[in-house]
């Protein structure tokens, strides 16, 4: 709402002003008093509400006209109109000034006034509000009981036939692209001819300019070339014409998601003009404000229901592809396979993108984030997956500086959890780095920035430097429950997996052999139970990597307020390579969760009584959950190569059903 506005009047002659509905209007009754002046009364014209208060306390106030008052320069005249006017200077109030030793006036004045109501207007989202009248647009409140406008960004490609995302562009190219702003009515009722001498002007900051682009109908909603870009990039300004009397609609459009220095919040600002001199410059007399939040872009986890699996083809996956695109069908989900000639053999779909969305009250639609990993599938999801409703982000670093734990398979989230009374309805982003306070890999500056400044997903950082690889995903997943949480935190655990060895040495097994069933397939020794229980440095060595795992596992229960009741220890062992740790088997955690039907890597444990004790273990501990374990073979075209399932894998999941904008960050 607008600062108050004073307005001055005079005994020589009538003057005018002009109200906004409203709004309340200060009167300086004081530049021009007659002398001897010490009591004065006030009327106005019906319509006119004139209240006398306390300079000091505007709160304590009465009625002018129940009396008449003593000349007193603490005291404040304020006049509201709450209904517009049908024609100019059509109302108007009276001052008039006395003296006790007079018994008439000493002198009037007169101030002639005209109504306009003037409103900026856009879906402030305001559920279940029973009067949205009293709503401050220039606040963004969050919560369930907040209100906001919400702006997308539009950064999908509703038309096909251009080669870049619609926020790209300075026009509207095809009507559905209209679906994917926010709209913004500017309401005007009063004199047409007020007009004449007031202007309407619809601005915005250089700052918000370069983040936001306004289009104005100028013409019939059916067609594209009505839509006239006015404000936005190198336009701050524009002198709003009267196209459609009372009412002018504008879309506004998303340029930029929230960053480092930009906390997500944009303004627009209506001003009336007064216009009428030529000679001096223009007066304003009301400004309206809107505030809008740029809808952050939201992680899907694991637990939600799939909508749709990725997965490239390459020269020695066909298998695998099958066995993918049979559990996609158990699941109910569509299969989209990058074939060979996009990926030239670059199979790490899962460490190219991170599938999640934006929404607004009006419209969701998903949004793929690309890695800057920049491999052969590096152009795939900017020409395969953007397109109508389908949304496209990338941040790259400038110096180009990027490590292998910018790839996305070191980026995950987890489901919605509760901290210390904290709740976090969206989950928390996981991405892994050092140690803190020592040297070691970490993600690029400007991917933390952006999943900081999305402000709905609170960033926890992991130690995953000690891995060769270096992603999160090498040792934890979740995966949906029927109890509890709603979901079971997995992680690897070398401890689970001798402890489970020992067992079967115990039982006489000890001559069972790992990778077995591999020989003649790849170049892989087979090695018994024995032979891994007697190698002390192996053993040593785990037990390294199992301290890393712990530190973890404490991090995460305190940072996602988990027990070790949420927690599920998956029996995992890692060899060393260069001083960093890999998977010795292939890496069960690393799995592809299709809401009850998981896709894990198979282990080629040894083989007891038929069967791999490694996947009974796993069947044992996950299957009680109500969840399926397809065990598939992943050994030669990813775990040879240092990836597993999951790292071969990627899904798009439905959105939350929580809505971002009732969360309080």
């Amino acid at each position: 709402m607008s600062m108050q506005r004073i307005v001055r009047v005079s005994l020589e002659h009538p003057t005018s002003a002009v109200c906004v509905s409203g709004v309340e209007t200060l009167v300086d009754i004081y530049g021009s008093v007659p002398e001897g002046t010490e009591m004065f009364e006030v009327y106005g014209t019906p319509g006119v509400d004139i209240y006398i208060c306390p300079s000091m306390d505007r709160h304590c106030r009465e009625r002018a006209d129940i009396r008449r008052w003593q000349f007193n320069k603490g005291l404040e005249i304020i006049l509201v109109m709450n209904s517009p006017s049908n024609n100019v200077n059509d109302s108007h109030i009276q001052i008039s000034y006395h003296s006790s030793q007079e018994s008439v006036p000493l002198a009037y004045a007169v101030l002639y006034l005209t109504c306009v109501e003037i409103s900026l207007d856009c879906d402030m989202n305001c559920e279940d509000r029973q009067d949205r009248r009293f709503v401050d647009k220039e606040q963004w409140v969050w919560g369930p009981n907040g209100y906001g406008a919400i702006l997308l960004v539009n950064c999908d490609k509703d038309d096909v036939s251009s080669n870049n995302r619609d926020n790209c562009d300075k026009s509207v190219q095809c009507l559905q692209d209209l679906e994917d702003m926010s709209s913004m009515v500017l309401r005007t009722h009063g004199p047409a001819d007020l007009f004449e001498d007031y202007k309407l002007v619809l601005h915005t900051s250089n700052y918000d300019a370069q983040r936001a682009r306004v289009f104005h109908v100028c013409g019939p909603k059916d067609s594209c070339d009505s839509y006239k870009h006015v404000l936005g990039q190198d336009k701050v300004s524009y002198d709003v014409p009267r196209f459609h009397g009372d009412e002018e609609h504008f879309y506004v459009e998303g340029l930029a998601f929230p960053d480092a220095g930009f906390r997500g919040l944009l303004s627009f600002h209506v001003t009336l003009l007064d216009n009428s001199n030529e000679d001096f410059s223009q007066t304003p007399i009301f400004t309206d404000t809107v505030v809008f939040r740029v809808a952050p872009w939201i992680m899907t986890p694991s637990t939600l229901p799939p909508l749709e699996v990725y997965v490239c083809r390459v020269k020695n996956n066909t298998s695998f592809v099958e066995a993918v695109g049979e559990l996609a069908r158990m699941a109910g989900c569509k299969l989209t396979i990058c074939p060979q000639t996009e990926n030239r053999n670059d199979r790490w779909i899962q460490d190219e993108m991170e599938l999640g969305y934006v929404q607004a009250p009006h419209k969701t639609f998903p949004v793929v984030f690309d890695s800057p990993r920049n491999g052969h599938l590096q152009h795939f999801p900017y020409k395969r997956i953007l397109g109508p409703d389908f949304g496209y982000v990338t941040r790259e670093p400038q110096d180009k500086s990027v490590s292998g734990l910018d790839s996305f398979g070191n980026l995950e989230v987890s489901p919605p959890v509760v901290v210390n009374g904290k709740d976090y309805p969206l989950g928390r982003i996981l991405i892994g780095g050092n140690l803190p306070g020592s040297a070691g890999r970490r993600v690029t500056q400007v991917i933390r920035n952006f999943l900081h400044a999305q402000g709905v997903q609170p960033p926890v950082e992991l130690f995953v430097d000690w891995l060769s690889v270096g992603h999160v995903d090498e040792f934890l997943s979740f995966v949906p429950a029927p109890d509890g949480q709603g979901f079971r935190m997995l992680l690897a655990s070398p401890s689970s997996c001798f402890k489970l060895f020992q067992e079967k040495q115990k039982w006489g097994h000890g001559k069972a052999l790992l990778f077995q069933g591999l020989v003649g397939s790849a170049p892989v020794n087979t090695v018994s139970i024995n032979q891994v229980l007697a190698d002390k440095n192996f053993i040593k060595y785990n037990k390294f990597v199992q301290s890393c795992i712990d530190w973890n596992r404490e991090v995460l229960k305190r940072e996602l307020g988990l027990t070790e009741r949420d927690i599920i220890d998956i029996p995992q062992l890692f060899r060393t390579e260069r001083k960093k740790a890999m998977a010795f088997f292939p890496d069960l955690v690393n799995m592809l969760v299709l809401g009850q039907y998981l896709g894990i890597p198979k282990p080629f444990g040894p083989i007891i009584n038929g069967r791999c004790c490694l996947e009974e273990k796993v069947r044992a501990l996950l299957e009680p959950l109500g969840l399926h374990c397809t065990f598939i073979d992943d050994f030669t075209p990813y775990h040879m190569l240092h990836g597993e399932v999951h790292c071969g894998t990627n899904v798009r999941r439905q959105p939350f059903s929580f809505k971002w904008w009732h969360m309080e960050p």
